[in-house]
């Protein structure tokens, strides 16, 4: 590993080189800016695979993936230095234990796996630390380092024990009232179930740099967005992407869109072979009172699934859940959603969502006619008061039947208790 890819060199040399720089001498900013949370996770997940589609495990089918864990997320971030140039740092401690699961259960993804055939297990725990430094001048900043970066044609997956996490540099500029731009490289890949940084890979094929841009233009009073995104795994594959979303109110509703189209093809060397994915697709809300309701619609083209970086989340998909993206070569897939608040009724902080997403048209596993849908639920609440606030419960219950791939019938219980140290 280059050194300059190491980011906790990269952050104590930046940090060291705070005290050295003339007129660096007010620190007030970097202090008193700071804050410090430690996020407390208890997930406890069961995955109960159907009709003999569920993976092998010690020479049978296995039943079920089924694992507990408590977890911590210490996310420290300070401010920045006081002068033309500020400076900061952040941190992200993460470190999870198993509670309950065993050889026969493993692959939840709470946790890695480790051995091989009958061998296979989960450890007792697991854990890594992500350090970035960070430098500011005027509205424009520079970070490098390892952190939990959210971008449309990046998006790390927070979806289990601990979150997804990459190692890079990233320039963010907001210079210009109403436009972001930016810019940068990612290295290596921390996957949420992982310990390691491994290099960047799409279906298991290693590529070289994540190298990205985008720029994305808010206007008409923040209700419009324009965005424009360009990214490569260098040597495996290029993506584009445009997004326009709006929101307007009309009466006693809010009505809102999200429209998207990705193009995507192989880049350099192609070690993936031949890539071609585009995706079209919408997104429609109507929020009205304490109900929401959503109908969206996924169009796949191409000979190739939808291009991410293994382990990432497909959160920009519109039709992207719990268990699924519906993302396959050729699929078509609509979804209808509804949510409801239950402060309507005299609960705050009680929240349900329901969801049916359909898929047709699959080109997988030797045929061009395959069909999936699934259906999930997420019941939900957050204490708003006393010594536990901010507590929140989640139970998520799910059911997938597909032509090609796993049937599942799966439940989620999470509790987060996120403590403010500083």
């Amino acid at each position: 590993m280059l050194m300059r890819h190491t980011p906790l060199f990269v952050a104590c040399s930046l940090a060291a080189g705070i005290a050295a720089l003339p007129g660096v001498t007010h620190a007030a900013g970097f202090v008193e800016d700071t804050k410090v949370t430690l996020g407390l996770r208890n997930y406890y997940f069961n995955r109960n695979f159907l009709n003999h589609t569920g993976p092998q495990v010690q020479g049978d089918d296995q039943g079920q993936a089924a694992e507990w864990t408590q977890s911590f997320i210490l996310d420290a971030r300070s401010g920045f230095t006081q002068g033309t140039v500020g400076f900061g740092l952040d941190l992200l401690g993460l470190y999870s234990v198993k509670l309950d699961g065993g050889k026969g259960t493993i692959g939840s993804q709470l946790l890695p796996v480790h051995g091989t055939g009958n061998e296979r297990h989960a450890p007792d725990d697991f854990g890594r630390t992500a350090v970035a430094a960070k430098a500011k001048l005027s509205k424009t900043e520079l970070k490098v380092g390892e952190w939990f970066a959210v971008l449309p044609i990046l998006r790390a997956d927070d979806g289990r024990s601990l979150p997804q996490t990459f190692q890079g540099a990233q320039l963010t500029s907001n210079e210009i009232d109403g436009l972001t731009l930016y810019g940068g490289q990612f290295w290596k890949n921390s996957q949420r179930n992982d310990a390691s940084r491994e290099e960047m890979t799409f279906g298991g094929v290693e590529g070289d740099d994540f190298n990205f841009a985008g720029g994305e233009h808010r206007f008409n009073a923040n209700n419009t967005l324009l965005g424009v995104w360009h990214a490569r795994l260098e040597d495996v594959y290029q993506q584009s992407y445009v997004q326009l979303t709006h929101s307007q109110p009309v009466g006693d509703w809010v009505l809102g869109a999200n429209l998207g189209y990705f193009d995507g093809k192989d880049e350099g060397a192609a070690k993936a072979g031949k890539l071609d994915n585009k995706v079209y697709q919408g997104a429609f809300t109507a929020r009205t009172g304490n109900n929401s309701f959503m109908l969206a619609y996924q169009h796949l083209d191409g000979d190739s699934k939808f291009l991410r970086i293994d382990g990432t989340s497909g959160g920009t998909l519109v039709n992207d859940g719990f268990t699924n993206s519906y993302d396959n070569p050729e699929e078509r897939s609509w979804q209808i959603r509804h949510d409801y608040n239950f402060a309507g009724l005299g609960i705050p902080g009680l929240t349900l969502m329901n969801r049916y997403v359909s898929g047709s048209n699959i080109h997988a596993g030797g045929r061009t006619d395959a069909e999936e849908w699934g259906r999930e639920s997420e019941l939900a609440y957050t204490i708003q008061e006393g010594s536990l606030k901010n507590l929140s419960v989640r139970w998520r219950n799910s059911d997938v039947r597909r032509d090609v791939g796993m049937d599942l019938q799966e439940n989620r219980l999470i509790i987060n208790y996120p403590l403010s140290i500083l």
